[in-house]
């Protein structure tokens, strides 16, 4: 069913009457953690995704710059067939309802990694960054969305305090090295749920507004230890392994085996404490808690991080006697 408000009252408006539309179906097609919304449409020229993204809390005009970035890269993003940047919506292609996540198994999987590897290399091989116009992964970045952890999942979801300085060396650690790794392009969602199974030209990519330059490490780890489905470590090595040679005979990474699964692990750390705090904001802030089933599966990837480096023992320390008891708690 349609909801029925003002924004798609508007969306409806132009659609209608300025682009001259004659829809014969819409329906929902998704909706993510931000506040957009999409809707499938329904014309005799075919089907189309309708983005509803409100100006106030939403920059359009990101999505389409990175689109434009992305195509020249020759990564498979959606077109923009028609733009409203006053009132926040776009026409775009319909990539289909068939995430990498509905479809990876033990049989599709290393087909559907394979094709998600290609569009990532072309990404980071084929995309200029000196005249990409993206923001950097700077420290102030990365210590803002570490903050969301400590704010949103130790302090509101769980109730507890993590001391300062452990949770300063843990910042420095994760900063430190994230900031040594080469740069480059970035999407920063890079993963199961934004990658689109399509007939040709596979994967679509979507959900890619807010891409900077980066750790190298980034978008791999993203992929490969997803909040969303999980692999065998042994299985995580060889892609890791496999995408390292890649890098390394592109010329991209100068460092180690060694070195690279350091970086790998560590913004992998990054990104989840990221997703814990962001997964707790849903539930408490916007009233989504489907995403409250993740943080089990991503706290995981935390726990098994912390266990491998000396450095974070006393993180893990506080993970094991603080948090793990606090979350069986609240989940009990």
């Amino acid at each position: 069913m349609m909801p029925e408000d003002l924004r798609t009252i508007s969306m409806f408006d132009w659609l209608e009457n300025d682009l001259l539309l004659s829809i014969t179906d819409c329906e929902p097609a998704s909706s993510d953690a931000s506040f957009r919304r999409y809707f499938r449409i329904l014309t005799p020229t075919g089907r189309f995704i309708v983005m509803d993204a409100p100006p106030a809390q939403e920059n359009i005009a990101a999505f389409i710059k990175v689109a434009r970035l992305f195509d020249r890269s020759q990564v498979n993003v959606p077109d923009i067939f028609q733009q409203n940047l006053t009132d926040g919506f776009l026409l775009l292609e319909d990539f289909g309802n068939q995430p990498f996540l509905d479809q990876l198994n033990v049989n599709t999987a290393e087909a559907l990694y394979q094709s998600a590897f290609d569009s990532l290399f072309k990404l980071q091989t084929q995309t200029s960054l000196l005249d990409s116009d993206l923001p950097c992964y700077d420290q102030a970045l990365l210590h803002r969305e570490l903050g969301i952890f400590e704010e949103w999942f130790l302090g509101q979801f769980l109730d507890i305090e993590i001391p300062e300085i452990l949770w300063d060396q843990v910042r420095s650690l994760l900063t430190t090295s994230a900031l040594e790794q080469p740069s480059t392009c970035v999407h920063r969602d890079y993963h199961s749920r934004n990658l689109m199974v399509l007939d040709n030209n596979s994967p679509g990519v979507i959900d890619f507004q807010d891409a900077v330059i980066g750790p190298i490490t980034y978008d791999l780890v993203s992929l490969l230890r997803d909040c969303y489905i999980a692999w065998p470590e042994h299985q995580i090595e060889q892609w890791r392994n496999n995408y390292f040679t890649l890098l390394q005979e592109a010329g991209l990474i100068s460092c180690n085996t060694d070195q690279f699964k350091r970086w790998f692990d560590l913004m992998g750390l990054q990104r989840h404490l990221k997703a814990i705090g962001i997964f707790s904001r849903l539930h408490l802030r916007d009233g989504k808690s489907n995403y409250l089933g993740d943080i089990p599966r991503t706290l995981n990837y935390v726990s098994s991080v912390c266990a491998t480096y000396p450095e974070l023992s006393d993180f893990n320390i506080f993970l094991h006697e603080q948090v793990l008891p606090n979350l069986s708690a609240v989940e009990a």
